[in-house]
C-alpha cells in the first residue's frame, strides 16, 4: 500500500458533471430497509449485488468485480480502512440504490464513511461521502477492487480530448480524466475518475482522492469499447470520437492503402442522429480520402467504422475524424504514414536518449521500430531499469549506454564512496559502452557553477573505480554549449578523466544552421545561446582545443513541437530540423547523436496530455505514438548519413543558397527567407501554427547545377523521392528553406 503521506498530494476536483446524487446524499428518498435477502440493482447490461458484509458484486450476467474496502487518509488518523458495513436497499431519485454504511477500526470511530451505489444502462455510479474529522485528508482516499478472473492486467489510460485555440492555430490535446481498464474475453470495465494518481494504486487499492466536501465519486462503465468512449459514457460527454490505425504507429510499408479507424459514442442519455465526416491530407494537402456517414444511435451506443486512405511509397498522412449532432460536435487527428524498408550497416552513430522504456504499445513494438527507423544506440539500458534490458537490447542489435545521476555534492567521503560504487557496478553490469556521469549539472547556464565539486565529487570517483573496466566515460550532458562552465571543469582536471564530451545543443526559433558567435548569445528562456550550429561549432572548437582525442556527443538532440508557439517548430518544420540537424552533425565529425525522445510524453506522467509543456512535445510520434513527419524525417537521416563521408560545405554565386558535399550526394537549401522561424511573432508566446501540410517557405530559387548523368534524384525531409531529368549535362533545382538531399549532381 502506497504511502501517501511521503508524497506530493494531488489537488481535488469538484464533484463530476451528471453525478447522479446530490452531497451528502440530500435525494435520498426513503428511510435505509433492513436485508432479509440480497439486495441487487439492476440496469441494462449491469447488476450490482450487495453482500452481507458490505462489499458490490458487479455483474453483467458474469461476476467481474468486488468493491469491498474504502480508505481514508487523515492528518491526525493517518490512513485508516474500512472493515466490512451493512448494507441496505434506498432510493435515489426515485430509483432502487444501494447504500453501505462501514465499519471503522477502535481507533477511528468517529470517521462515518457511507457508500451509495446506482446503475444505469451499463454504468455503475460509486460514491463514497467521509465525515466526522476535521483533519481528513481527502486527496488520500482510496477504494478497494478485486477483479475476478481477468484475462490481462489492468491498465491505467489517460484520455485526452481534442480541442481548437478560438485564436486559430493548429489543434492540440487536453487531458479529459482517467480510467482503469479491466479486461475480459470479448467485453471489459473501465474505473473512470477525474483524477489519481496512478502510483499510488496497487494490487488492492485504486487512488481516488475526494472533493472538498470529502465525498469521492467514480463512474464504472461496462461493456467492449475503447478507453475513449467508455471516458465519455462515464462522464456524461454528449459526444465523443476517437480515431487510430491498428497498424503499430500508424506506420505502414510501402503500399497505396491504409486504415483508418474511428469510434464514436452517444454519451447523452437520448438517442440522437450523428453525423460522421473524416478526410486525410497528405505532406503537400493534396486529398488522400474523405467522406461522411449518418447513424441513429441510442444512449450509450457505440459505432466503429473502418476508412481506406491512400497513401505514397513513402510519406505521411494528416487525418481528422468529427461527429456531430445537432450544438454538440468532437473530433480526433491522428497520422498515418508509409516506410521503405532498409537495411542498416552494424555501429552507426545515431540514437535515442530517453524514455524509449516506455513501451507504448509495447516492447516488440518500440523494438522493431527503433531497427526500422535506424537507432543504433539508446542512451539508458541496465538490470531493473524500465523498457529494454541490456540482453534484449543485445537481440536487436542495438548498443547501450548508461546514464546515472545523484552526485553527492559536498557530501561525505563515505557517501560519495557508497554513490560511486553503485553507480559503477550497474554501469558493469549493463555491459555499457559509455557511461554518461549525471546530466544538465551546469545550471543556472553559463555560471560555471559546480564544475569543480562535480569532478572531485562524482566523475573523479566513476573515473577511478570504472578506469579499467573498458567503459568510457562522459561528462554530465550540458545543457547548451556552456564554455564557461566547460573551462571550469578542465581547469578542475576534469577533461583527462572522460573519453567523450558531451553536450544538448538545445534550439528556438532559429534554423538548425543559424550560427551566431558565443560572443553575441543571449541568455534566458527564448535566448540565442539556444543555437545548433555555432553550439556545435563551439564544442568542436573546445574538443579540438583541449586536445585528448576526445569524441563528441550530442547526447540529446531537439525539435520540440509545443503548438502555437513562436519558440518551437511546427510539424513541417521540425521534419526539416531533423534532417538538417543530423546532417550538420555529421559535417562537425560527432561520433554519436541520441535523438530526443521517441514519442510525446513526460516520464512522470506518461501518455497524458501536456499542451503548455516544452518537454513534453520532444518526441518523434505523437501522444498516441502516431508517426510525425520528424519520425520520417529521422529515418530518412539515418538511411542517408549512415557511412557517409563528409567533404565540404558549397560555396554558389548566390551567398543564401547553401549545400553540403557528401561523397555521394549533397544537401542543397536557401535562406532567402532568412534563419529565424515563426519570425512574424509578437510579445506574446502564443503564435498561430499552420498545419503540416502548409509550406511555410515563401521565396523558391531556381539554381542550375552540373549532372552526372542523365538525371537527379531528389529526396525530400520525409524520404520522398522525385527524379529530375537532366538535359546537356545540366539540371535546374528549385531550391527553398526546407533541406532536400540531391543525389547525381557534381559539385564545383
Amino acid at each position: 500500500m502506497p504511502d501517501i503521506s511521503r508524497r506530493t498530494l494531488i489537488q481535488a476536483l469538484p464533484v463530476a458533471a451528471g453525478a447522479a446524487v446530490t452531497a451528502g446524499g440530500a435525494t435520498l428518498g426513503a428511510a435505509p430497509a433492513a436485508a432479509a435477502e440480497p439486495i441487487s440493482v439492476a440496469a441494462d447490461g449491469i447488476t450490482l449485488v450487495a453482500e452481507a458484509e458490505g462489499s458490490i458484486l458487479v455483474r453483467d450476467g458474469q461476476d467481474r468485480i468486488r468493491l469491498s474496502h474504502f480508505m481514508i487518509k487523515d492528518s491526525v488518523l493517518g490512513q485508516q480502512r474500512t472493515f466490512g458495513g451493512t448494507p441496505s436497499l434506498v432510493t435515489v431519485g426515485g430509483a432502487p440504490a444501494i447504500q453501505v454504511d462501514y465499519l471503522m477500526s477502535a481507533s477511528a470511530q468517529q470517521v462515518k464513511v457511507r457508500g451509495l451505489f446506482t446503475v444505469a444502462a451499463r454504468r455503475a455510479h460509486l460514491r463514497w461521502e467521509v465525515s466526522g474529522s476535521a483533519t481528513l485528508t481527502p486527496s488520500g482516499f482510496m477504494f478497494a477492487r478485486t477483479v475476478l478472473a481477468p484475462s490481462a492486467p489492468e491498465r491505467f489510460v489517460p484520455v485526452t480530448r481534442w480541442t481548437r485555440d478560438p485564436r486559430g492555430g493548429v489543434p492540440y490535446e487536453v487531458n479529459a480524466g482517467a480510467l482503469y481498464q479491466e479486461s475480459w474475453p470479448g467485453t471489459g470495465a473501465y474505473f473512470r475518475l477525474d483524477r489519481t494518481t496512478p502510483g499510488f494504486t496497487n494490487a488492492t487499492w485504486i487512488h481516488a482522492p475526494g472533493d472538498a466536501d470529502n465525498v469521492t465519486e467514480v463512474e464504472l462503465v461496462l461493456g467492449a469499447m475503447r478507453p475513449a468512449a467508455a471516458n465519455a459514457v462515464g462522464a456524461g460527454v454528449p459526444l465523443s470520437v476517437d480515431a487510430w490505425s491498428e497498424q503499430p504507429f500508424g506506420l505502414y510499408g510501402p503500399t497505396t492503402s491504409m486504415r483508418l479507424s474511428a469510434q464514436v459514442v452517444n454519451g447523452s442519455a437520448v438517442q440522437r442522429e450523428v453525423r460522421l465526416t473524416w478526410w486525410a491530407r497528405d505532406f503537400d494537402g493534396r486529398k488522400a480520402g474523405c467522406g461522411e456517414l449518418t447513424r441513429t444511435l441510442a444512449p450509450g451506443a457505440v459505432w466503429d467504422e473502418t476508412f481506406t486512405v491512400d497513401g505514397d511509397p513513402q510519406g505521411i498522412v494528416f487525418a481528422e475524424v468529427r461527429a456531430a449532432s445537432g450544438a454538440d460536435e468532437a473530433f480526433a487527428r491522428t497520422n498515418l504514414a508509409t516506410l521503405r524498408p532498409h537495411t542498416y550497416q552494424a555501429g552507426g552513430r545515431f540514437g535515442i536518449a530517453n524514455y524509449a522504456w516506455l513501451a507504448v504499445p509495447d516492447k516488440a513494438s518500440v523494438g522493431a521500430l527503433l531497427q526500422k527507423i535506424g537507432v543504433r544506440s539508446v542512451r539508458i539500458s541496465y538490470a531493473g531499469a524500465p523498457g529494454h534490458s541490456p540482453a534484449e537490447l543485445d537481440a536487436l542489435g542495438i548498443a547501450h549506454n548508461v546514464q546515472l545521476g545523484g552526485v553527492i555534492f559536498n557530501g561525505t567521503a563515505e557517501q560519495i564512496a557508497a554513490w560511486a560504487d553503485d553507480r559503477a557496478a550497474t554501469a558493469v553490469a549493463s555491459g555499457a559502452r559509455y557511461f554518461e556521469v549525471a546530466n544538465e549539472l551546469n545550471q543556472p547556464w553559463m555560471s560555471g557553477q559546480k564544475a569543480a565539486e562535480y569532478v572531485r565529487d562524482g566523475l573523479r570517483p566513476i573515473h577511478d573505480r570504472l578506469k579499467d573496466s573498458g567503459i568510457k566515460l562522459m561528462n554530465c550532458g550540458l545543457g547548451g554549449m556552456d564554455y564557461k562552465w566547460t573551462a571550469n571543469f578542465h581547469a578542475a582536471g576534469g577533461w583527462d578523466l572522460i573519453d567523450a564530451f558531451a553536450f544538448h545543443p538545445g534550439r528556438g526559433n532559429f534554423t538548425p544552421d543559424y550560427a551566431p558567435p558565443p560572443g553575441e548569445w543571449e541568455q534566458g528562456e527564448n535566448g540565442s545561446y539556444w543555437n545548433f550550429l555555432g553550439a556545435l561549432r563551439k564544442a568542436r572548437q573546445t574538443v579540438d582545443e583541449y586536445g585528448g582525442g576526445k569524441e563528441l556527443w550530442l547526447t540529446e538532440a531537439y525539435a520540440c513541437t509545443r503548438p502555437n508557439r513562436w519558440w518551437n517548430d511546427t510539424h513541417r518544420q521540425a521534419a526539416e530540423n531533423v534532417l538538417l540537424t543530423l546532417a550538420l552533425a555529421v559535417s562537425e565529425g560527432v561520433d554519436g547523436v541520441n535523438w530526443y525522445q521517441p514519442h510525446d510524453s513526460t516520464v512522470h506522467h506518461p501518455q497524458e496530455a501536456d499542451p503548455a509543456n516544452a518537454e513534453y512535445h520532444f518526441g518523434l510520434m505523437n501522444r498516441d505514438t502516431s508517426a510525425k513527419p520528424a519520425l520520417l524525417a529521422y529515418a530518412t537521416a539515418t538511411r542517408t548519413l549512415e557511412g557517409a563521408r563528409f567533404v565540404r560545405w558549397l560555396t554558389f554565386d548566390d551567398p543564401d543558397v547553401k549545400g553540403l558535399l557528401f561523397d555521394t550526394f549533397a544537401i542543397l537549401w536557401t535562406r532567402k527567407d532568412g534563419y529565424f522561424l515563426n519570425s512574424d511573432h509578437g510579445t506574446d508566446p502564443w503564435h498561430p501554427h499552420p498545419e503540416p501540410w502548409v509550406d511555410h517557405w515563401p521565396t523558391k530559387t531556381r539554381l542550375t547545377v552540373q549532372a552526372s548523368g542523365a538525371t537527379v534524384r531528389e529526396v525530400d525531409c520525409i524520404g520522398r523521392e522525385r527524379v529530375i531529368p537532366a538535359r546537356k549535362g545540366q539540371v535546374t533545382l528549385t531550391l527553398d528553406g526546407a533541406p532536400r538531399i540531391y543525389f547525381g549532381v557534381v559539385a564545383r
